[in-house]
């Protein structure tokens, strides 16, 4: 019987520290010690979740321990391309929060150091990973139901929660601006779904439309891509109304050559109760589906990876690829 997984945590200042460790609590890996600067927003819920799990004084205290082979980062994102590499130079694998990085600069040297170590950089884009609806859509698409992807609209609604959020979030150098952010999640996905091994970025925009108090706030940005098979449109934006029952209407839109599919990730605001809403429309079927029970293979595979040297849970070039295209596009919006 093989060991498990054992997993050391880098920076907790994003909520998606909770489902990534949870998540591969859940596939069998032990999570073995943590470490964060000072007492972010999240770390109330964070022990809540983890109780007995021990702080270290340092990162390098989680780094340089030599009983984990992966390592969760959710720190500040322009500090996770830097964590990142110092653990994948200590034998580690990495599993970073999205973004991975906030400058083509950090993306060259995370690349330079994947070649040079051999390990996995992973990034888990939970709009993909965590979503059973997007399960359950990659396997009509790969069965057929809707012919060929040629076009994807994916939008990404937040609630801002202005008064939660900590001073680094109001500063486009360390979150990266909401193309680098949020949308890399879009792009994550149009890559997938249509098959494109490269795109490019057509055109890009950014914009503080409603909060001239906090004039470093990006809430508003859009995407426009071009790949040689296909077209995808990305909007992302801090603008979701209170009276929705959670933190934004995620949808995902697919047009194929035979059908297409629509997800509704967290809410279906037409009544229908949850989330995981997908609407399937083909040449013999137009029907909605419930697929809370799809399944969330991305942990599962990626542990995989890591004792295999696999790449079945996400391509390497495919990390690369999304972060590249979303940095791009954050320049070239930040020009216009």
């Amino acid at each position: 019987m093989s060991k498990p997984l054992r997993i050391g945590i880098v920076g907790i200042d994003h909520r998606h520290i909770y489902g990534m460790a949870a998540q591969m609590q859940a596939v069998g890996a032990e999570l073995v010690c943590w470490w964060t600067e000072g007492t972010p927003e999240t770390l109330e819920g964070f022990e809540k979740r983890f109780p007995n799990l021990p702080r270290m004084g340092c990162a390098q205290d989680v780094i340089s321990r030599k009983d984990i082979d992966l390592i969760l980062l959710s720190g500040i994102p322009s500090e996770r391309a830097d964590f990142a590499i110092a653990a994948m130079q200590a034998g580690k694998d990495v599993m970073s929060d999205k973004p991975g990085c906030t400058t083509l600069h950090q993306l060259n040297r995370v690349k330079d150091c994947v070649a040079q170590t051999g390990r996995i950089w992973s990034i888990d884009f939970s709009e993909r990973f965590e979503v059973p609806a997007v399960t359950r859509a990659a396997e009509l698409v790969a069965d057929g139901a809707i012919g060929r992807v040629i076009q994807t609209i994916g939008i990404g609604p937040h609630r801002l929660n202005l008064n939660t959020r900590p001073d680094w979030f109001f500063d486009p150098v360390k979150f990266g601006g909401i193309l680098t952010d949020i949308a890399s999640h879009q792009i994550d996905q149009f890559l997938f779904f249509t098959g494109s091994q490269d795109a490019e970025v057509t055109d890009a925009s950014t914009g503080n439309y409603g909060h001239p108090e906090t004039p470093g706030l990006q809430d508003f940005g859009q995407i426009v891509l071009k790949s040689d098979n296909a077209e995808g449109y990305i909007r992302v934006d801090w603008f979701t109304p209170d009276a929705l029952p959670t933190w934004g209407d995620g949808r995902l839109m697919l047009l194929g050559t035979e059908g297409t599919i629509e997800l509704r990730k967290y809410v279906d605001v037409g009544g229908a109760p949850g989330g995981d809403h997908l609407f399937l429309v083909n040449g013999t079927r137009s029907e909605r589906m419930d697929c809370k029970d799809a399944g969330l293979p991305y942990f599962a595979r990626l542990a995989g990876d890591i004792a295999h040297r696999t790449e079945t849970a996400m391509p390497q070039e495919h990390v690369f690829k999304t972060m590249e295209l979303a940095l791009k596009a954050q320049a070239m919006a930040e020009n216009i």
